[in-house]
């Protein structure tokens, strides 16, 4: 009979703890690969907040400026026809969808490309009617910055500022009028019409052309930073309820431009103010 040998178990260490480790590696990779997909989605909405809104709002913008001055070139329906012309049916409606062809619109001698053809007249005989609401019915002109774009009824986000307009401030008077054409504009993204608005010094030109008419504001005086809500800046005369050495005490017609400060915040506001040359 063979011997009877105690069974020793074998015990085979270190496994558990690889498994531990290989285990914690898995977490680590898995959350690795969690945060590259996170980063990709926020670097892809960041390109299309920045980049992509910037490209659909400007290319918009310059056709909203071409409508209103093929609009602007078109005769009104039922104006007489110069001598020597058929007559035919009305011209077709003026203007896109969003100025819906009403309302005053620049002079047809203004350039398109941004600069006042020779000849425009620096401002017209008297102010611009109110357009409707969100209606697209003026284009702002400043050289200095190079910027040419449309002017809408309204400072809502969605149907005026994203489109890479410029909103007129309901309540505030209108181009030409006594008292403070009010405009408002996005620093960054949509366009950004007023990304360098504080590059404008005093006695830069800006003008505002709506339909036959022209009115060309001086650059007075700037204000670097102030609240948003700081509502003096609008006012008929403009003049800083939070900073009150910035702004004027006389009546007049003012322009006032509004946008964000700093850059990429909506924090604080830029305010530029002009009056209407005479």
């Amino acid at each position: 009979m063979p011997p009877v040998r105690d069974h020793i178990p074998v015990v085979v260490q270190g496994r558990g703890r690889r498994g531990r480790r290989a285990g914690l590696a898995g977490v680590l990779w898995g959350a690795a690969e969690l945060a590259v997909t996170v980063g990709a989605v926020v670097l892809l909405l960041v390109v299309h907040q920045v980049w992509w809104t910037n490209r659909q709002a400007l290319a918009g913008a310059r056709e909203e400026v071409r409508a209103l001055e093929r609009g602007w070139a078109a005769p009104e329906p039922g104006s007489p026809r110069p001598p020597g012309e058929d007559s035919g049916p009305e011209p077709g409606p003026r203007g896109s969808d969003a100025s819906s062809g009403a309302g005053p619109s620049p002079p047809p001698s203004a350039s398109p490309a941004g600069g006042p053809a020779s000849g425009a007249p620096a401002r017209a005989a008297g102010p611009a009617p109110a357009p409707e609401r969100d209606q697209s019915y003026a284009v702002l002109r400043i050289p200095r910055l190079g910027l040419v774009v449309p002017v809408a009824q309204g400072v809502d986000k969605k149907a005026v500022l994203d489109k890479g307009y410029v909103g007129h401030y309901p309540g505030t008077a209108q181009p030409g009028a006594e008292g403070n054409f009010a405009l408002a504009g996005h620093r960054n993204t949509h366009g950004e019409p007023f990304r360098y608005l504080n590059r404008l010094r005093a006695g830069d030109e800006v003008t505002v052309d709506v339909r036959g008419q022209r009115y060309t504001y001086a650059v007075g005086r700037v204000l670097p930073e102030t609240t948003a809500r700081d509502t003096g800046v609008v006012a008929s005369v403009p003049r800083s309820v939070v900073k009150p050495e910035y702004g004027y005490s006389a009546p007049g017609a003012y322009i006032t431009l509004t946008t964000c400060t700093p850059e990429y915040t909506s924090t604080y506001r830029l305010v530029v103010w002009g009056t209407l040359k005479r």
